[in-house]
């Protein structure tokens, strides 16, 4: 795909490019399946595609392009959730922004109300039949559906639909929390 000392060509770079604006659709569908919500969608499939752009020195010719950008992707929505846990954030779209900065700013922050609310997702998720615990579990944690496959000896269309209905039934039992 390269020429000497792996600096593409323009016709290379605009191959590249062309490919990627050519998943977007496909993106935005799988952003949306990880994110349940359509401007998160919006703002993980335009992380991942900077992310590409700027890796695309990693993308190895011959391999499944759309497999890549999918797992890059995928790792950006872990990453983020992996660190909004840490910091303990709920997200809610519908706030008013307008007190950020302010001593508002962390109202809230390890109040009874915020441990209530992390303590009803965290029992949310418990709730969920194990059936579709674990799996959804082991996702949230970074693997792969093949890997949780792998783990619990069932076939990946299995997994994928167990975490679909994990994340549809999260969706409702937590609705107040969009």
């Amino acid at each position: 795909m390269t020429n000497n000392h792996n600096h593409p060509t323009r016709k290379e770079r605009a191959d590249f490019e062309r490919e990627l604006v050519g998943l977007q659709s496909n993106m935005y569908s799988f952003a949306l399946s990880l994110t349940a919500n359509p401007t998160n969608a919006e703002d993980l499939m335009q992380e991942t595609s900077l992310r590409v752009l700027d890796n695309r020195d990693k993308y190895r010719p011959n391999t499944n392009f759309k497999g890549w950008v999918f797992t890059v992707m995928r790792n950006l929505f872990i990453n983020s959730y992996h660190r909004n846990v840490r910091t303990n954030n709920i997200i809610d779209d519908s706030a008013d922004l307008s007190y950020i900065g302010s001593q508002r700013d962390t109202e809230g922050l390890g109040t009874p109300d915020h441990e209530l609310n992390l303590k009803e997702i965290n029992q949310a998720i418990e709730a969920l039949d194990e059936l579709y615990q674990t799996p959804f579990s082991l996702y949230l944690s970074g693997f792969k559906y093949k890997e949780i496959a792998d783990q619990l000896d069932l076939p990946i269309g299995t997994i994928k639909s167990r975490i679909f209905f994990a994340r549809k039934q999260l969706q409702e039992q937590l609705s107040d929390y969009r």
